[in-house]
């Protein structure tokens, strides 16, 4: 019994001493002096951003493109979708069911998004649906064979003062545009750089081998705010319409604070 009882604590403590397991695809971890000395060298992208369209049509960044150029194929089936819609109404499944829009969708919505900076990685935070990206500095390859994720899977490098970041791997319910449908060989390829002190520009090249005719550009512009904090943003918390109940809305359910099922704004 004493020997099993000796066996047992042994083997606690070696499994206590074992180190974690290293995620597919990450690198050795600095010393947290030396990798946060590096992070001090990065550009400043720190704090929360807000979307500046402003800013986005009266610069560069109005080089908008009309829109993607879709393959034969895919055409057909964007076409064959407006005409259903023009039936039927809008299908409003991903938001009524707080499905997020996932990328490149997430980067253009209208709430703020924040920049985390940590040694080997960029975290990017998003108002919506209160995501995040993790953008890897850490010298990974994109995977040959990624998980189907919202965000995809993202990996970056510096190159001077810009951010260049490549991402793959994204859930079937993804798309860029209502109506097209991404293949599994979407690639998002994206650009981060200051134009000023406070104005970070984002160009987003989109390919998509047998979707797009021809590589999708896009541009952002976000202007930052110091005083802003980022809210929480849940979903589940303000939809009301269910699916069998039909209609194109979401139905808030809010004439007055009194029918809000969560009850009423607390007394500050």
């Amino acid at each position: 019994m004493l020997k099993a009882t000796v066996i047992a604590a042994g083997l606690a403590l070696s499994l206590l001493g074992t180190p974690a397991v290293a995620q597919p695809g990450s690198s050795f971890t600095p010393a947290r002096a030396a990798g946060y000395a590096e992070v001090t060298d990065w550009p400043d992208f720190t704090g929360v951003w807000s979307p500046d369209w402003a800013y986005l049509f009266a610069s560069r960044g109005s080089r908008q493109g009309a829109g993607p150029v879709l393959t034969p194929q895919a055409q057909a089936k964007y076409d064959a979708f407006l005409e259903r819609q023009e039936r039927e109404g809008v299908d409003q499944y991903l938001q009524v069911n707080c499905i997020p829009p996932g990328m490149p969708g997430i980067m253009r919505q209208p709430y703020p998004v924040e920049f985390l900076f940590s040694p080997g990685r960029v975290t990017l935070l998003t108002e919506t649906y209160s995501q995040a990206r993790r953008l890897y500095l850490d010298g990974r390859a994109l995977p040959e064979d990624p998980e189907p994720l919202f965000n995809g899977t993202s990996v970056a490098r510096w190159e001077d003062d810009m951010l260049v970041v490549d991402t793959v791997g994204f859930n079937h319910l993804v798309t860029y545009q209502s109506g097209i449908e991404p293949s599994q060989k979407m690639r998002i390829h994206e650009h981060f750089w200051l134009a000023e002190p406070d104005v970070l520009m984002v160009e987003t090249t989109i390919t998509d081998p047998g979707v797009l005719a021809e590589p999708l550009v896009q541009m952002l512009a976000f202007r930052r705010k110091p005083d802003w904090d980022m809210r929480e943003y849940v979903c589940e918390e303000n939809n009301r319409l269910t699916d069998d109940e039909g209609g194109a809305n979401i139905d808030l359910g809010l004439d007055s604070p009194d029918d809000d099922p969560f009850g009423p704004p607390p007394d500050n």
